[in-house]
C-alpha cells in the first residue's frame, strides 16, 4: 500500500465520528419513525406481535423506503460538515477526482473479481438465510426498491462517510494502516445485522471494505472507490431485478430447483 503523506481535512476526528454516529442512528431509527403511522393505524386495538409486524408486506416496504430520507439526510449532514455549509467546494474537499494510479476501467475489473470472489466464497461455506435476503424475498416492490437504492444513493452514501469523511481524519491521526483496519471495522459492524449469522457474506462485507479503504489510501482520491462500490453494487441490483426471469429460466432445465436459488447463490452485498 502506497504511503500518502498524512492529510489534512477541514474537519477534525470528533466531527468524522460524530458525522458517522449521525449515519448509523438515522439508519437504526428514522425508518421505524416513518413506519409508526401505519403501524399505529394498522394494528390499533391489537397486540402485534414481532413475527406478525415481519409478515406484514406493506410494512417491509414502508421500512424500506424509509432508506431513502436516511440516505438524503447523512448526505446533507455530509455536505455541511466537508464544506462547512457550502464554504469549500465538495469536490476539493472529499477529494472527488482521479489520479493517475488508478482509471475506471481498473474500477470496474476489480468490482467484478470482488464480486466474483464474494460469490465463491459464499457458494464455499453456505450459511444461514440473512435478513436482506427476506427483505427481498418477501415482495417483489421491496426488491425492487432495494436494487434502486444500492445504485442510487448507497454507494455515495457510504463512500462519503466512510473512505470521504472518516479516513482522511483518521490517517491525519494515525496514518494510513490503522486508519484502513479502523474504518474496515466500522464499515463492517453495522452491515452484520444484515449478514447475521452467515460469516461468508460478513468476510466477504469485511473484503469489500479493505479494498475501497486501500484503494483511497493508495490514490489519495475518493472517487475510484465510489465506482468500484457502484459497480459492485450494481451487478447486485441487476441481479435482484432479473430474480425471477432468471429463475424462470433456470427452472426450465430443472424443476425441482427450490425456492429462492437464484437469490441463495447470488447473494446480495449491499
Amino acid at each position: 500500500m502506497n504511503v500518502e503523506e498524512r492529510e489534512n481535512p477541514p474537519w477534525s476526528l470528533a466531527a468524522a465520528l460524530l458525522t458517522w454516529l449521525a449515519s448509523v442512528l438515522l439508519l437504526l431509527v428514522l425508518p421505524q419513525i416513518i413506519a409508526l403511522p401505519y403501524v399505529a393505524a394498522h394494528y390499533r386495538g391489537t397486540r402485534a406481535t414481532s413475527e406478525v409486524l415481519l409478515a406484514d408486506k406493506t410494512l417491509i416496504v414502508i421500512l424500506v423506503s424509509g432508506l431513502l430520507p436516511v440516505h438524503l439526510i447523512t448526505l446533507f449532514i455530509a455536505w455541511c460538515v466537508t464544506t462547512r455549509f457550502g464554504k469549500i467546494p465538495v469536490r476539493i474537499a472529499l477529494r472527488w477526482n482521479w489520479n493517475e494510479r488508478i482509471g475506471i476501467l481498473q474500477c470496474i475489473v476489480l468490482a467484478i473479481l470482488l464480486f466474483g470472489f464474494a460469490w465463491l466464497l459464499a457458494l464455499a461455506f453456505g450459511g444461514k438465510q440473512t435478513e436482506l435476503e427476506r427483505l427481498l424475498e418477501s415482495s417483489r416492490p421491496a426488491a425492487l426498491i432495494i436494487a434502486f437504492l444500492a445504485v442510487a444513493t448507497a454507494p455515495l452514501v457510504e463512500e462519503t462517510i466512510y473512505r470521504g469523511i472518516l479516513y482522511p481524519a483518521l490517517q491525519r491521526f494515525w496514518g494510513s494502516i490503522p486508519a484502513v483496519v479502523i474504518v474496515t471495522l466500522m464499515f463492517t459492524i453495522p452491515h452484520v445485522p444484515q449478514y447475521w449469522p452467515n460469516m461468508a457474506v460478513i468476510s466477504s462485507i469485511s473484503l469489500l471494505s479493505i479494498v475501497l479503504t486501500v484503494v483511497r489510501a493508495h490514490t489519495g482520491r475518493l472517487l475510484p472507490c465510489f465506482v468500484i462500490h457502484l459497480a459492485f453494487n450494481g451487478i447486485q441490483s441487476v441481479i435482484i431485478v432479473l430474480d425471477p426471469y432468471l429463475r424462470a429460466l433456470f427452472e426450465l432445465g430443472r424443476h425441482d430447483a427450490a425456492p429462492g436459488t437464484l437469490i441463495y447463490l447470488l447473494r446480495p452485498f449491499i
